[in-house]
């Protein structure tokens, strides 16, 4: 089994060292200001359905360059 990764940089907004540390909770919203617009579940679901496929999410944040989703998976080779 092979691990292949990916990674998806946005380009709006940068998260603090305090959004990186809650970014996977259930309910955590980092942007306030659209707060009605959902529930703060999404990064959560994905961050499970990922660990249940034996993977890993990361995410980092640097300062006018955005932030990064990173996602490994395993793959079988048949």
């Amino acid at each position: 089994m092979s691990i292949r990764g990916f990674a998806r940089r946005l380009r709006s907004g940068n998260l603090t060292q305090e959004h990186l540390r809650h970014i996977f909770d259930k309910f955590y919203q980092a942007d306030t200001a659209q707060a009605s617009a959902g529930n703060g579940l999404g990064l959560a679901l994905v961050r499970r359905i990922i660990e249940l496929s034996k993977g890993e999410i990361f995410v980092e944040s640097q300062e006018n360059h955005g932030t990064v989703f990173i996602v490994r998976l395993p793959v079988q080779q048949s």
